[in-house]
């Protein structure tokens, strides 16, 4: 069972963690922001709220995680994003990333494999004021109907870059994604220079659940 109630101890908890990740690097003010308003344990039951203001991923079924605060932060300002950008997330997992980029004041399209986590987040993130455009399927194709995207961000491990995903940006676009095995990937950040130039950047290793579809690891 899940309570949506954000009492004083519960943003107490958030204010340590907005800190910690101060700590670890992250400077864009508006980032920490988000990440210092979303009560994270809504996305936690009950039992394990202990668990939502640690620097920490954590399970929440159908073999996915809801991503350590860090890294959402990390892959959110790597991201340049402004406001009213059109965005496309793969990978909606619990929606806690969603809720941070609108946070952000960006148009933003989200993408998921797995019906039950679906099916799942499209119904809760309203409940928390937080409206997105929400889709089902294979994000590693990511959803061409929608393109061209200012920024993309997937949040899950890729075994290369998908093609697909390159295309689908704007002149100027930003593509964040985390690329290796299934142990652990390397973040990548992709620009799109012009229509037929990129521009490729290397950060640090992260671990993410893999992605799946045609461009990804399969099913």
């Amino acid at each position: 069972m899940i309570t949506l109630e954000d009492s004083y101890k519960h943003r107490g908890m958030r204010k340590k963690l907005v800190k910690l990740i101060e700590n670890k690097g992250i400077t864009n003010h508006q980032v920490l922001k988000a990440i210092g308003k979303i009560p994270r344990h809504f996305f936690f039951d009950n039992a394990f709220v202990e668990h939502a203001y640690q620097d920490k991923a954590f399970p929440i079924g159908e073999g996915q995680t809801i991503s350590q605060p860090y890294t959402v932060a990390f892959q959110t300002e790597m991201l340049n994003i402004k406001p009213e950008n059109k965005v496309l997330e793969i990978g909606t997992g619990s929606g806690y990333q969603a809720c941070v980029l609108l946070e952000l004041g960006v148009e933003l399209h989200t993408i998921e494999y797995q019906k039950v986590l679906y099916e799942r987040t499209r119904n809760f993130l309203p409940k928390m004021g937080y409206n997105a455009n929400f889709y089902h399927g294979d994000g590693s194709k990511g959803i061409p109907d929608q393109a061209p995207f200012d920024n993309i961000i997937v949040t899950a491990g890729a075994p290369l870059v998908p093609k697909s995903l390159v295309n689908q940006l704007k002149a100027g676009g930003v593509l964040i994604i985390p690329v290796g095995d299934n142990d652990k990937q390397k973040m990548y950040r992709i620009t799109k220079l012009a229509e037929n130039k990129i521009k490729k950047e290397a950060f640090d290793f992260f671990s993410f659940v893999p992605l799946l579809g045609k461009e990804g690891w399969g099913k």
